[in-house]
Order: C-alpha cells, then structure tokens, then sequence
C-alpha cells in the first residue's frame, strides 16, 4: 500500500502543499504569543537537526568551501525572507498572504536579469504587469469580513510580505545556479543549518526563553519544515515540472479553509479576483519559459530536462 501512494506524486505533492498550508496557520497562531524570534530559531533548530542527520545519513560528501560560503549566503537570505513571511502571517488574513506570496514567481524574471543576465521576454513582462494589476486589485479590495487583522499594522504586513516575496525571488535564482552542482538533501541542510546558527543567539537565551509548552509546536514545525521538503522532492522526482507546478495555487484554497476555520476569516471578493490574475500571470511565465527553451533547442517540450 506504502509503494503505491509513493508512486503517486501528484498525490503527495498535494499533500505536501496542505501541509505548507497548515505550517503558516500554525506560524499565525502560535507567533503572537511564543514570540516570532523564539519561534524562528527554535523551528530552524529541529529543522536543522533533522536535515544535518539525514545529511549523514546519506554519507554525503562535505561540500567544498566555496558551496560552504555560497549557501551559508543564500541561507542567511531564507532567514530574512522566513522572518518577513512568518511577520506577515501575523498581520494579515492567511488567504491574502498566501495569494500575494505568489508574486515571487513573476520576481524571478527581473532577478534572473540582474543577477545573471537572463534576458526578460516581452511575454515574462506583460505577464508581470498583469499579475501586479492583480496584486493591486487584491490589496485595494481585500477588506472581507471577520478574522483576527484587528489591532494588527496592515501597512508593516503588506511590506513585510513584499520584501519577503523579494527576497524568496533571489533564493530561486541563487538555486538555479546550484541545482547543477549539489544534491537537494545538501541544499536541504544548508537551508535549515545556516539560519539555526545565525539563530544560535536566540536559542541559547540571550533575549529570554520560550514557554516550555511552545517547545512542542517548534519541534512540530521544524517536522512539518522538513517533510514538506521531503514530499516535494519525492514528488518531483517522479513526475514533471509541469504536471504538479500547477498544484502549488492549491495553497490559496487550504489557506482560506484553515483562516475560516481557525481565525473566522472570510476575505472579500476582490482578493479571489486578484489571486485568479496573479495565478494566471504566474503561469503564463511558467509555461512561456518552458516553451522558448525549446524553441531556442528545437527540441519536443517532453524531451526537456525539468
């Protein structure tokens, strides 16, 4: 039974996204009163623990110095946009979050550009254009009724979430420029490793302890941290890019079900509309890239490599 729900990645890729999902509500409702510093440096210890043991485990080489400084960058820089995020989460409704988080997809283009000179096509820019006309709609009109966003800085919220979506765009690039070289459960350590030191600080007490009861719920979502990656990758491996990219806006609907649920929010009408533009722009960039890569080899979409 285990084998056959391993071979079905669109399956657990679905499930991994629910569980995303449900790590942001955990991060919303536990942050306010655990303290977001507490619950980063803690979540990123048990996440690290997991990903340096499997590491091992899997007697993986040591990387040599140069992937050493360029993750330990690049994990200083998922530490920032982890931090924005979780501050985000905690400002806002968990639906309009989510759906604005989206816009890292449509960063990547302009980041690429400046970071490794990709050339952006006039389709990637319309797309872009299009998907912040989305974003525009979604903030102007993302009132909705009920939730928790009372006595919360919605202006700080809406920033918070924009840097981080800035930030996360660079991570995608620096990963492109990576993939080729390390394998993902290095990727993986490095990503939980390098913040939990940076952390170190905070874990040790120098700015008070957590409540012992909020320990659990850390140890939960460095679990959850690392399964999602898990799942992603197993899922990956044995399907498309294109097949499963798609589930990922799955995300919004979870979002909405556990902010109704847990917070008694109910976002309006103009978030809906804007996460529908800003989900298709995203798309359209997916899949134009996909396809002027094989214009550009001249090869069948199904012979490329994802």
């Amino acid at each position: 039974m285990m084998t056959r729900l391993l071979a079905m990645p669109v399956l657990i890729a679905a499930v991994a996204i629910a569980m995303g999902s449900g790590i942001d509500a955990l991060v919303k409702g536990v942050a306010p009163g655990a303290g977001l510093h507490h619950l980063l440096a803690w979540r990123f210890l048990f996440g690290g623990v997991i990903a340096f043991s499997v590491f091992r485990a899997k007697k993986r080489p040591r990387p040599s110095n140069a992937a050493i400084r360029f993750h330990t960058m690049r994990g200083l820089l998922q530490l920032f946009c982890a931090f924005t995020f979780f501050y985000a989460l905690t400002q806002l409704r968990l639906a309009e979050a989510t759906a604005l988080g989206f816009t890292a997809a449509l960063l990547v283009a302009p980041v690429a550009r400046i970071v490794i000179g990709e050339k952006i096509s006039l389709v990637a820019v319309g797309a872009a254009l299009l998907g912040f006309g989305g974003v525009a709609l979604a903030v102007w009109g993302s009132g909705g009724t009920g939730g928790s966003v009372e006595g919360t800085n919605r202006t700080l919220g809406l920033v918070s979430l924009f840097a981080s979506t800035i930030g996360y765009a660079f991570v995608l690039v620096l990963l492109r420029l990576r993939a080729t070289r390390e394998d993902a459960t290095t990727i993986a350590m490095f990503t939980n490793v390098v913040p939990a030191i940076a952390m170190l600080p905070v874990t040790v007490g120098l700015f008070g302890f957590p409540a012992l009861a909020a320990l659990p719920l850390f140890a939960v979502l460095g679990m959850l941290g690392y399964s999602v990656w898990f799942l992603m990758t197993l899922a990956y491996a044995r399907a498309p890019a294109q097949q499963l990219a798609p589930l990922e806006y799955t995300a919004l609907i979870w979002s909405a079900i556990f902010g109704l649920v847990f917070f008694d929010e109910l976002p309006g009408w103009p978030l809906w509309a804007g996460a529908v533009i800003i989900i298709a722009s995203c798309m359209i960039v997916a899949f134009e890239s996909h396809f002027r890569t094989r214009r550009a080899t001249r090869m069948p979409a199904s012979d490329l490599p994802e």
